[in-house]
């Protein structure tokens, strides 16, 4: 197996974080979820929740998205998080993985085109499994066997 391929080139994309999250963690904050079907977190939330997560819409305006209850932050949240899933720009991220950690949530995973590597570095030296640059839905076939 090249680095590349099993993530040792880009710690980021450890494939055995990937199966963790993807199979040990069941209730998801996505932040920047809001109502618009038409947008990517929209959609991503959606393919999680139709695999069995509990999805949690965090937004500023803290809408109800797909039947669940929205908050405003990741401390807001009455109740454990096993995954916080990012969907801002690269550049605005890094608070996120920082509130997840203070939170305590399980794992954290920036979406595809979303990287910090600071975050990532003080993310994971707080013991929280990160991934960045990858989406559950292109990770889900390649660690399940099926879609």
């Amino acid at each position: 197996m090249s680095a590349k391929a099993d993530g040792s080139a880009r710690p980021w994309l450890d494939r055995d974080n990937i199966r963790f999250m993807l199979a040990e963690c069941d209730t998801w904050a996505i932040v920047g979820l809001s109502g618009d079907p038409s947008r990517t977190a929209y959609r991503i939330a959606r393919f999680l929740q139709e695999r069995g997560k509990r999805i949690v819409p965090i937004h500023p305006d803290a809408p109800e998205v797909l039947g669940e209850h929205g908050y405003a932050t990741l401390a807001d949240v009455p109740f454990g998080i096993d995954c916080v899933d990012v969907f801002r720009r690269s550049e605005a991220a890094g608070e996120f993985a920082d509130q997840a950690v203070k939170v305590g949530a399980r794992s954290v995973w920036f979406q595809l085109g979303v990287v910090d590597h600071d975050a990532f570095e003080r993310t994971t030296e707080a013991g929280v499994p990160m991934v960045m640059d990858t989406c559950p839905a292109i990770e889900w076939p390649r660690v399940s066997g099926n879609r």
